[in-house]
């Protein structure tokens, strides 16, 4: 077993983030979490705080800053794809260096950006399975019995002290196939559960015919865009998963916070549209999830 200590930052200490850095900070790693400054007074004085029947309840002592001042190991990128742009000034790239960055967002587009915007560091591709929320600053709710993260290679020794702290870990050659099966599975769940405003097992039972139109439609792009998944796949992953379980895409229109429908939905439609798939279930999803996202609607 690796005896590697880390000094790793977690832009976004929320949901995913905040039970990754707890998780890393209980290991025995240096963590910074990076974030606004409401949030670095709660961490700096209580810490990282977790709730959840895989791993337990703890808390764990972080350090928080509102922006990255010195050299760190590694990245974790962890806000939503709405507040990207603006959560990467707490990030200088002249800070960042050659450090590992690995952001662990949904959709496809995220990856060109930071690769422009850390030209001198190694940005590997990421994804996560988990149901993980920030009930209030610093305090997580891990709900999900699981918590895996897929991550491309090479990446190999990094892999080994995330499972040393308790994450799930595969480490895949393909980045693009990764993203993809992320993204196939991602953007059903998201969408169904948000346009219905119903948990995964409401979903698969009242509205299993359009989920399995959907998961044709998303399953047909995604080999178009040369990954292996197929339609019977996702239907398995998804009859598998809590009923309970939601979106995190559908907790945020509970609570009008902004969506990340272009990012997952319209992914989707972009690369239908590029390889000349059609996608008008999911098309229509994401239009029916815009208008009720309206002001006023």
């Amino acid at each position: 077993m690796s005896t590697t200590k880390l000094t790793v930052a977690v832009l976004g200490p929320g949901g995913v983030g905040g039970l990754i850095g707890a998780l890393l900070a209980r290991a025995g790693h240096r963590v910074i979490c990076l974030a606004g400054e409401r949030t670095v007074a709660v961490l700096r004085q209580d810490g990282l705080h977790v709730d959840s029947g895989q791993y337990g309840t703890f808390s764990t002592a972080v350090e928080a800053d509102t922006e990255l001042r010195e050299p760190v190991d590694a990245v974790f990128v962890t806000v939503k794809q709405t507040a990207l742009a603006e959560a990467l000034d707490r990030v200088p790239a002249e800070v960042v260096g050659a450090a590992l960055v690995v952001p662990l967002l949904n959709g496809l587009d995220h990856l060109t950006v930071l690769r422009e915007r850390f030209p001198s560091a190694r940005v590997a591709a990421g994804t996560i399975r988990v149901e993980a929320t920030r009930t209030s600053p610093g305090r997580i709710a891990h709900t999900s019995p699981f918590a895996d993260l897929e991550l491309a290679s090479p990446v190999k020794e990094f892999a080994e002290l995330l499972q040393q702290a308790g994450l799930g870990v595969t480490v895949r050659e393909d980045e693009s196939a990764m993203l993809w099966d992320k993204l196939a599975f991602l953007a059903a769940f998201a969408l169904l559960t948000t346009r219905h405003q119903a948990d995964v097992g409401t979903v698969r039972s009242r509205h299993r015919p359009e989920l399995l139109t959907v998961l044709d439609e998303i399953a047909a792009v995604a080999r178009a865009a040369d990954s292996p998944v197929t339609a019977e796949d996702l239907l398995s992953f998804f009859d598998r998963v809590p009923a309970t379980m939601k979106s995190s895409m559908q907790r945020d229109a509970e609570v009008g916070r902004p969506l990340e429908l272009d990012a997952i939905g319209g992914a989707v439609l972009r690369a239908g549209a590029a390889h000349g798939i059609a996608t008008p279930a999911t098309a229509r999803l994401v239009a029916e999830i815009a208008r009720s996202a309206e002001p006023g609607a």
